[in-house]
């Protein structure tokens, strides 16, 4: 017990370290160095980042509460990305603004106020290889997005990407699959 304890501080020590100085190390194009820190913190120290061949974990990202996020190699997150609870593959861009969600608000009752309805279960995103998320795009929780998909800018994704779909709007809608190379 006293092990498990003892683990469960040194995370939250090292948490409490990266939102105090490692996420506000300047963004990568101005150093290579920056992403390196961040990676290293991310990866050995957080376990949050299987850090990989071009992996980039740029600045204000926010990695939810301990063992609340996983992300594969190869990935390239953007500033202001707030990953709430989620599990990432490989190969995955994430541009920067877009939120992950694992929880919202009950809101249905009107006798009471919306702070007093508490929220939902926890569900976190799931999201497979190769993926594109654009610039403010907005997942929410529970969803599943499959491996080659693309979510637009500035989408609210509200159910699950089938593989190689492309989707846009709010709430997102398929635009359209992208097609296998065949050589």
């Amino acid at each position: 017990m006293p092990g498990t304890m003892m683990i469960s501080m040194e995370k939250r020590m090292s948490y409490g370290l990266y939102y105090l100085l490692v996420d506000k190390l300047p963004n990568s194009r101005y150093g290579a160095f920056f992403n390196r820190i961040r990676l290293f913190f991310a990866s050995r120290l957080m376990g949050v980042v299987q850090a990989g061949n071009g992996s980039f974990l740029e600045e204000r990202v926010y990695l939810g509460s301990p063992g609340q996020v996983q992300i594969g190699s190869g990935c390239h997150i953007n500033e202001g990305v707030f990953l709430q609870s989620a599990r990432i593959g490989n190969h995955v861009m994430i541009a920067p603004g877009v939120s992950l969600l694992s929880k919202t608000h009950h809101t249905a009752r009107t006798d009471i106020p919306m702070t007093q309805q508490g929220a939902s279960a926890h569900a976190p995103v799931v999201i497979e290889n190769d993926v594109w998320i654009g610039r403010n795009a907005v997942i929410m929780p529970g969803v599943h997005i499959a491996s080659g998909a693309i979510v637009g800018a500035g989408a609210v994704v509200t159910r699950d990407v089938k593989p190689f779909e492309i989707v846009g709007g709010v709430p997102a809608r398929t635009l359209k699959f992208r097609t296998p190379c065949v050589e």
